[in-house]
């Protein structure tokens, strides 16, 4: 690793911590509002909310797969007793 990529990854490591720290901060500050708990309260059930969501989201990919899946498989079944009934018929 160069000087220059070791300085970029303090210098990064550096800003997220400041970031975070100017974060908790106005947190803190919100908290210490009139009626600053409750928009905080309000915040961390947005949050667990969105959260929440994201892990259904995460999941309707997987859903699709096997929905696409089921769609085949019944499209070759509508095939499939059309051609054995054919069979069947003597001619």
């Amino acid at each position: 690793m160069t000087s220059g990529m070791a300085r970029t990854s303090e210098q990064d490591k550096d800003l997220m911590s400041r970031l975070a720290d100017a974060g908790e901060e106005a947190l803190q500050r919100l908290s210490d509002l009139p009626g600053g708990q409750r928009a905080v309260a309000a915040l961390n059930d947005l949050r667990a909310r969105v959260d929440e969501l994201g892990k259904k989201v995460r999941g309707i990919d997987a859903l699709e797969a096997r929905v696409a899946k089921l769609e085949r498989e019944v499209a070759g079944l509508r095939k499939s007793p059309a051609r054995r009934s054919a069979e069947r018929k003597p001619t």
